[in-house]
């Protein structure tokens, strides 16, 4: 990866709407060059998807909890079995497994509290797998996003 690709990069973090010619310009390529290595950069797994960013409060899910899980013994199935049901609910943003107290950090949004409420009773406490978990509400979001410095 040069510093071209780069430059590419920090363009389609901004907005992956921008023209390739609007990118050919700022990094200094000609467009089909420019086209190109979007292409390579897509085909070589360095952009793994592209997607639009919603407000939640529009969409009607201004709830955002910060789920800090602690498993119980288990093999590597139940784990495994596990990281697939969680990645399997909608309501589950992001999903961490980490090191320290906690075993997972997860990132849930939600409707109201009671729907939360809903959410843990079905995903949390009917896994036996679960030994605890703790809630973080967010109060304010100060900073949200995936980009990487590049």
């Amino acid at each position: 990866m040069d510093d071209f690709d780069k430059a590419i990069l920090r363009c389609l973090q901004e907005n992956t709407r921008f023209k390739s010619e609007y990118i050919a310009e700022k990094v200094g390529l000609s467009a089909t060059s420019c086209q190109r290595r979007i292409k390579r950069l897509r085909d070589s797994g360095a952009i793994t998807k592209e997607v639009a960013i919603l407000n939640p409060d529009i969409t009607g899910r201004p709830v955002t909890l910060i789920v800090q899980l602690v498993i119980g013994r288990c093999g590597a199935e139940i784990l495994d079995q596990l990281k697939r049901d969680l990645v399997a609910e909608s309501e589950v943003q992001q999903c961490y497994n980490v090191t320290g107290a906690f075993d997972f950090v997860v990132i849930v949004t939600a409707k109201d509290m009671e729907a939360y409420e809903r959410f843990t009773r079905r995903v949390f406490f009917d896994k036996p797998t679960i030994k605890e978990f703790e809630t973080t509400v967010v109060m304010e979001k100060i900073k949200v996003g995936l980009e990487i410095p590049i």
